[in-house]
């Protein structure tokens, strides 16, 4: 077996997370010569595995039901592969791998995460339009993640515009959430780049979606928060953005509105404003 093939084994194996994952993975590094694939016993040793864990590896790894799933999956690159996002690479857990639907090319675009609150405001939607024509002007790929609010927003001003959109999903790349984004979900497919961590069929789990936002704050050269509350999963993804050392930036919003107090304190702290387009192409092409 192939260090290719052995990491979407490694993927489709039930019980073990990135952490899990993750070990075995920079086990491998350290090693030279490994024969592939790796017994249970030794990725039992390596992991420290749990009693759930022992059990899919004795039971489940390299099982024929575990071959099936493999030839089940959809198109994938993984952490060793050229076309691999070198700013992806560097991240703490970088995905091992990555399953997608459309063009790798997007992947070689200077790009830019665009994200905000889920209770997205009209507001919200006019300082996109207003900002996207100049960033597909300027070359940049936008990433955000297909959730309701903002990130639909930015997915269709983003097609509208025909900026090349990259939208990063915390399910399967066969299954939409919500469902009412399964339409868009293929027109950025067709029109750009989907990207999951999961495999087929995995369906939205809570933890699923902050594992997701270090994919998109790890893809980007820089992330622009354009709406958010307090205590919005957005902010989430700017923190991940500055703990990788990227840009963070944030629109500035009225100074009465809920949806707009997270941006407004991410300026208090030091994030970069946004006012005009520039604010954006200038961090995104300078990183």
């Amino acid at each position: 077996m192939q260090l290719r093939e052995f990491l979407l084994a490694l993927t489709l194996i039930p019980e073990l997370g990135i952490a899990s994952r993750q070990k075995i993975w920079h086990w491998l590094q350290q090693e030279n010569q490994v024969e592939l694939p790796l017994t249970a016993s030794l990725m039992i040793e390596i992991i420290g595995a749990n009693t759930k864990q022992v059990t899919v590896l004795h039971d489940y790894y390299l099982s024929a039901e575990h071959f099936k799933a493999m030839a089940a999956q959809d198109a994938y690159i993984t952490i060793i592969d050229e076309v691999y996002p070198v700013a992806l690479r560097e991240i703490y857990h970088a995905p091992l791998v990555l399953f997608y639907r459309g063009d790798l090319r997007a992947l070689q675009l200077p790009l830019v995460a665009l994200v905000g609150a889920r209770q997205a405001t009209h507001y919200g939607a006019e300082v996109l339009h207003y900002l996207m024509p100049a960033v597909q002007a300027a070359g940049i790929g936008v990433v955000s993640g297909l959730a309701r609010g903002t990130d639909y927003t930015v997915h269709s001003v983003a097609i509208a515009h025909r900026a090349v959109p990259i939208g990063v999903i915390g399910t399967g790349i066969d299954v939409a959430y919500p469902k009412s984004s399964a339409f868009l979900q293929e027109k950025v497919a067709s029109t750009g780049l989907l990207l999951s961590e999961y495999p087929n069929g995995s369906q939205p789990l809570k933890h699923h979606f902050p594992e997701r936002n270090r994919i998109i704050a790890g893809l980007a050269r820089a992330t622009v928060v354009i709406e958010a509350q307090e205590r919005s999963g957005s902010l989430i993804t700017a923190n991940l953005a500055l703990q990788e050392n990227r840009n963070v930036l944030a629109v500035p919003g009225p100074v009465n509105e809920p949806s707009s107090r997270g941006c407004n304190e991410l300026i208090k702290a030091g994030a970069v404003c946004v006012t005009t387009p520039i604010d954006i192409i200038d961090e995104v092409l300078a990183y």
